[in-house]
């Protein structure tokens, strides 16, 4: 199996679209995406890119395994 690695702001926001989220949206802090009942919060885009750990936390509170992230690389 790949590894997950660091990936852009761009690159994650259209990987999560593909995967059904739409957004993202702003209100407060950080902008956050949803998908029926799940909202899911995300980094702010200025802040370069998303590490690994913060993407394994990220998709595990969307439900989202590592399997199905990978396919869609």
């Amino acid at each position: 199996m790949s590894k997950l690695g660091p990936i852009s702001w761009i690159k994650f926001v259209r990987r999560m679209r593909v995967l059904g989220f739409v957004g993202p949206y702003q209100e407060g802090k950080h902008p956050y995406m949803l998908k029926s009942n799940i909202s899911i919060t995300i980094p702010n885009r200025y802040e370069g890119s998303i590490s690994v750990d913060l993407l394994i936390r990220i998709l595990r509170q969307a439900g989202i395994p590592r399997s199905i992230w990978l396919k869609y690389k």
